[in-house]
């Protein structure tokens, strides 16, 4: 029994997700290429490259996490839920639906609490739960990154972040920033997947049985060939 979900209709965050997620691999891959002729045939080197290749990575691994809740690809294993009765498999995956959905919230207060003084905003008190705001905080929008320099044509948040003070390098808060919006977006799925596993439009959160389809269909293709 698959746990595999079909395609949903595409909603408007279903796009933007799936734009951006192009979108990085896109410069991702534009990024290396040119450092590597750089390197290669000029003889150069692009010293922003590595740095922005390593960011763009960090954005599409928080992307690809949920992501890949929403189509239901992370690898998990259903041997024992599979052994229960549809009634009794529902109440299991809801609670670890719970129990996903606590994480993903515990991930959002630690990506807010880490980017929260960059963005010079104040981060959040209580140890696991948030019960609050601090009151006095390091803000630490001077912060830049080591490589990336500063376009002028940003250089208005300056204005915001650094007293009017122009950055050389790009304010840390940029890239910190996907830190709570990807932990935000994975909430966001784990609560949408809740739903439709309640309602019955969804099974499992995980996927379930497409490798063993994949290789039963090699194993096919395989025997028609021979």
């Amino acid at each position: 029994m698959s746990g595999h979900t079909p395609h949903r209709k595409g909603t408007f965050v279903d796009s933007l997700e799936e734009t951006l997620i192009a979108i990085i691999l896109g410069l991702m891959t534009l990024v290396t290429f040119a450092n590597v002729v750089a390197r290669y045939v000029f003889n150069s080197n692009i010293l922003w490259g590595l740095e922005v290749t390593s960011i763009l990575f960090a954005w599409l691994v928080l992307f690809g996490v949920s992501y890949c809740v929403k189509v239901t690809a992370h690898l998990g294993v259903d041997a024992v839920v599979n052994l229960l009765s549809p009634p009794v498999r529902k109440f299991c995956t809801l609670i670890a639906v719970a129990v996903c959905v606590i994480y993903a919230f515990l991930l959002l207060k630690g990506g807010w609490d880490f980017w929260a003084n960059f963005a010079n905003l104040p981060a959040t008190t209580g140890r696991w739960f948030p019960t609050g705001f601090q009151e006095k905080f390091l803000a630490k929008g001077w912060y830049e990154t080591n490589d990336v320099f500063m376009p002028d044509i940003f250089q208005f948040i300056a204005d915001w972040f650094n007293d009017g003070e122009r950055y050389e390098k790009i304010p840390r808060l940029i890239p910190y920033v996907m830190l709570p919006v990807g932990m935000a977006l994975l909430l966001f799925r784990f609560l949408q997947a809740g739903w439709a596993i309640y309602t019955g439009k969804q099974e499992l959160l995980i996927v379930s049985h497409e490798a063993e389809d994949a290789v039963e269909e090699a194993a096919a293709k395989l025997s028609r060939e021979e």
